[in-house]
């Protein structure tokens, strides 16, 4: 449907501004570059899998339930004999997980005490403007007061800084009008999301409905949310960033690193190559890829008599219609999956790595999970239909829209423009279905606000195996087009088209749209 080949992409690409080496920008078709840490590495399988701890309302009434959340410095174990400083909600990386009812609200409010102004995105939620973690819409510093930056007063000289608000804390109303997922909150600081996602600002936010829970899948104990990033360690221990300034007064990494940063010890909520103990039954993995840029095939080693181990039931806007079985899954960043893994179909006693087949040496392994010797009982099944997934029909679409993701310079850019807060390039209407094309020069996750969208196509072809269901993130590879077909409801104002490679990101390449 795109009426584009490969050949159209790279030209409209170097139109743009000019392709970048991909053989330098993209070894082996996979973006950014590895920044190696300067501390002996842990070991792996050595520490048992944390599980975030699921935080508890201050308050709730008949509609409502209300949270606190704290950004602030801790400190972890990480790498042999130091600790590592993490800048996390309530002090923890991942943060705490919260946990909605969908058709409940729930209203956290933030408050930061980091030297440097936060935002907080919900990844995936359907919310207000005012509420979407607009990038300019911060939170004071410590001591920053309400009027100013505060400890961060550099960035008054970014462009578009002018129009940013502070406050001592910030409310976030989520209506949680949807349906059942996994989704995700993390720092939306203007040109610093990467720095301050990779210190440790993100955590799970899980939506439930009534329908899920009828399905009988696993639940409890043997429901895993994982959140799955790369870090690398400086010569204390500390995360190291190559930022191209350390005082964050100006966005964005050093020259080598503007395609990404990648880590070389894996980390699942927050712990270096943890093993879970699991029982021989079924469990439900909820599988986040967190990192900044590192996009990962995940598999599990060995792979059960007949294949087909990771059962997806849910994608990132919640379950698909039926279940789909994979030997592997790709998440690029931002993206999650939602899987069914029984363990039951493997020897009592063994274990089973979970590992990434787009790495090597350390990055190539992920977590174990060593399988009890014990008989259990397990009434959890997989259903052959999940949901009523509603289609988008491309046929209905009231407009197409095309966007490029393309390297301008030390820049990246969407229609070879770099954002400009306060400037849309889209202005929808609410209600109309509308089809919007993402087109590439090199690797690029995209992330819609607002709403999810379904995907109609790659390069004038099907779908890819992982593009099923509602999705909010797309994995776009390097001179590829991908249409979507989406459909905007309820809130109007402004929201934002992005790639959830978190360099790009703060490096200019995020744009809004106005719906109205």
């Amino acid at each position: 449907m795109l009426g584009i080949g490969a050949a159209a992409v790279l030209g409209a690409g170097a139109v743009a501004g000019g392709l970048p080496a991909l053989g330098r920008l993209i070894p082996n078709g996979q973006p950014g570059l590895l920044l190696s840490s300067k501390v002996p590495l842990p070991s792996r399988y050595a520490v048992p899998l944390p599980v975030p701890p699921v935080l508890k309302p201050v308050r709730a009434d008949a509609t409502t339930d209300y949270y606190e959340i704290t950004a602030r410095p801790g400190l972890a174990n990480l790498v042999p004999g130091r600790q590592t400083e993490v800048w996390g909600y309530q002090g923890m990386f991942p943060g705490p997980t919260i946990e909605s009812r969908s058709g409940r609200r729930t209203i956290v409010t933030h408050t930061n005490e980091l030297p440097h102004p936060t935002a907080v995105h919900l990844h995936g939620g359907h919310v207000p403007h005012e509420s979407d973690g607009y990038p300019l819409d911060l939170i004071s510093p410590l001591g920053g007061g309400s009027g100013g930056a505060g400890g961060n007063a550099g960035m008054a000289g970014m462009p578009g800084m002018s129009s940013a608000t502070f406050a001592p804390q910030r409310q976030y109303v989520y209506p949680m009008q949807q349906h059942a997922a996994t989704l995700w909150y993390h720092d939306h600081t203007m040109g610093f999301t990467g720095p301050h996602v990779y210190r440790g600002l993100a955590g799970f936010h899980i939506v439930r409905d009534e329908d899920e829970m009828a399905l009988d899948l696993p639940q409890g104990a043997r429901e895993l949310p994982l959140m799955i990033a790369d870090r690398a360690f400086d010569e204390n221990g500390n995360f190291a960033y190559p930022a191209l300034d350390p005082s964050e007064g100006r966005p964005g990494v050093q020259d080598a690193y503007m395609n990404g940063v990648l880590g070389d010890v894996i980390l699942v909520n927050g712990a270096p190559w943890p093993v879970a103990k699991v029982d021989r039954a079924r469990y439900r993995l909820r599988l986040l890829n967190a990192s900044n840029a590192r996009r990962y095939r995940l598999e599990l080693d060995p792979q059960p008599p007949g294949g087909g181990a990771l059962v997806q039931v849910g994608s990132d806007g919640g379950l698909l219609a039926r279940p789909v079985a994979h030997d592997g899954i790709e998440l690029a960043s931002a993206e999650r999956f939602d899987v069914v893994v029984d363990f039951a179909r493997y020897p009592a006693g063994s274990s089973v790595r979970l590992v990434n087949r787009l790495g090597s040496g350390g990055t190539a392994e992920v977590m174990r999970f060593d399988i009890g010797s014990a008989s259990v009982s397990d009434g959890s099944r997989v259903p052959d239909q999940l949901a009523t997934v509603e289609q988008l029909d491309p046929a209905k679409a009231v407009a197409t829209r095309t966007f490029l993701f393309a390297q301008s310079g030390t820049s990246w850019t969407i229609n070879g423009q770099e954002y400009q807060p306060g400037h849309s390039l889209a202005a929808p209407k609410l209600g109309q279905i509308e089809i919007w094309r993402f087109i590439t020069d090199v690797h690029h996750p995209i992330h819609l606000h607002l709403d999810p969208f379904q995907v109609i196509s790659r390069n004038n072809a099907a779908p890819g195996e992982y593009d099923a269901g509602w999705k909010d993130t797309v994995d776009v590879l390097p001179a590829q087009g991908v249409e979507v077909a989406v459909r905007f409801s309820d809130y109007a104002g402004q929201f934002l088209l992005h790639c959830h490679n978190l360099e790009h990101e703060d490096m200019a390449m995020m744009a809004e749209f106005t719906t109205e």
